[in-house]
């Protein structure tokens, strides 16, 4: 618990520190849009407030304080090294860009911050009020302070522009940043969901057999019962107990495997996004292989799906195969089109090809062709897997061997996977 805390403490300090070095050196990069060069429009603002959204630190006034105080401090020693100005003079004309940091760090802490990042365009316009109002403040100030400096009309209507572009600048970075991410980790809940589908499938049929055996072994055991066989009889029964409890296992296993797969995500997925997830899934599983293997794609169908779980499940399995079929370098030919009232998914390699005896057998659970670096056999259950997916969306898979390579065809009912 100590360490934890003291790892918290660490990380905001850190955070902080951060903050203050990206604030002062952004800062230096500035557009003066006033004659002279008394009133000036840096970046630093702008990555301030980009760093407040991302971070969010435990006291925003304190970071502002600090920040505002560096910045000025910086500022202040950088004139005098090259300016043969006074000291005061120097610090008459800096000390109000402390003021701006401060009070636009002080109006984003009496808000919820992480409540408005759910409205962007709402977030944009309370940081244009706060940017405008810290602005106005730090100008008046330096108009108080500095004498030549001129208070007209214009200014404040280009401190408004300013504040309006700046801030909603911001926000959109910071939104495109955030949409990314949400979509990084729906593409990896969705991969996660694809696995589990297939596996909740076998789990499906696994509960079939095992109530099969219950129902066996009971009947055996009223069998050697009624023909007194006690000690065989009480050995059947309990072995119909030992089957039973496994039973109830699986069905809390089932239970909540089918729960995370039947969840409902907020985005609805087009069949070109799900495309490109395999596309870009197996092109990285290229790379992991250190293969050299261009993947191309035709789709002439388009339309919304809700069975994006078990389409990942097996477009991933049936391209990941032939990923591995290739040795070295090749190519892999996707095509989705739709044809009497199906849509087919056609995936065609350059790898090594199934022989006519293979293709008998290669979707028969338990078979591989496939070996680890020690010698030790795969599962051999995908495309055991695909082929139950498939069955289960009423489609059929057809294998064609080439001279070099093989084509899978899958057809499935476009009804069962329009959304």
């Amino acid at each position: 618990m100590v360490f934890k805390r003291h790892q918290l403490v660490s990380n905001k300090w850190s955070v902080l520190i951060l903050t203050i070095l990206v604030t002062v050196i952004a800062s230096e990069f500035k557009v003066i849009p006033f004659n002279g060069e008394d009133f000036r429009f840096g970046l630093g603002s702008a990555a301030f407030f980009f760093l407040l959204l991302i971070f969010q630190p435990a006291s925003f006034v304190l970071t502002g304080f600090l920040t505002g105080l560096a910045v000025v401090v910086v500022r202040i020693g950088k004139d005098l090294l090259l300016t043969g100005d006074s000291f005061w003079l120097i610090f008459e004309n800096h000390i109000p860009a402390f003021l701006f940091y401060l009070l636009f760090a002080a109006g984003l802490s009496v808000i919820q911050l992480e409540r408005f990042k759910a409205a962007p365009f709402l977030l944009g316009a309370v940081a244009t009020a706060f940017e405008f109002t810290a602005n106005s403040v730090e100008h008046i100030v330096r108009y108080l302070l500095v004498s030549n400096v001129d208070f007209e009309l214009q200014e404040w209507v280009l401190l408004a522009l300013v504040a309006i572009f700046r801030s909603y600048f911001v926000v959109g970075l910071y939104s495109s940043i955030t949409i990314m991410e949400q979509n990084k980790r729906m593409q990896e809940m969705l991969e996660v969901g694809s696995n589990l589908y297939a596996e909740t499938l076998y789990l499906q049929k696994s509960m079939n057999h095992i109530e099969q055996i219950t129902a066996s072994s009971y009947d055996l055991y009223r069998l050697l019962k009624k023909q007194e066989y006690h000690s065989l009889s009480v050995q059947a029964l309990h072995i119909a107990q030992e089957i039973h409890e496994v039973k109830k296992d699986s069905q809390r296993i089932l239970a909540g495997l089918e729960k995370i797969t039947k969840a409902k995500t907020e985005k609805h997925y087009f069949l070109s996004e799900v495309l490109q997830l395999v596309i870009d899934a197996n092109e990285k599983y290229s790379e992991l292989l250190k293969k050299q293997i261009v993947i191309h794609s035709t789709i002439s169908i388009d339309f919304e799906t809700e069975q994006q779980i078990p389409l990942l499940g097996l477009l991933n399995n049936v391209v990941a195969n032939a990923v591995e079929a290739i040795f070295y370098n090749g190519e892999i030919y996707i095509n989705v089109y739709e044809e009497s009232h199906n849509t087919w998914f056609v995936i065609k390699d350059t790898g090594k090809g199934i022989s006519k005896e293979e293709q008998e057998i290669v979707f028969e659970p338990g078979y591989t062709t496939k070996f680890n670096d020690q010698g030790v056999a795969a599962t051999g259950i995908g495309l055991s897997h695909t082929r139950e997916i498939i069955h289960t969306l009423e489609g059929h898979i057809q294998i064609k061997s080439l001279k070099k390579g093989v084509i899978f065809k899958v057809n499935i009912p476009t009804k069962n996977l329009r959304r």
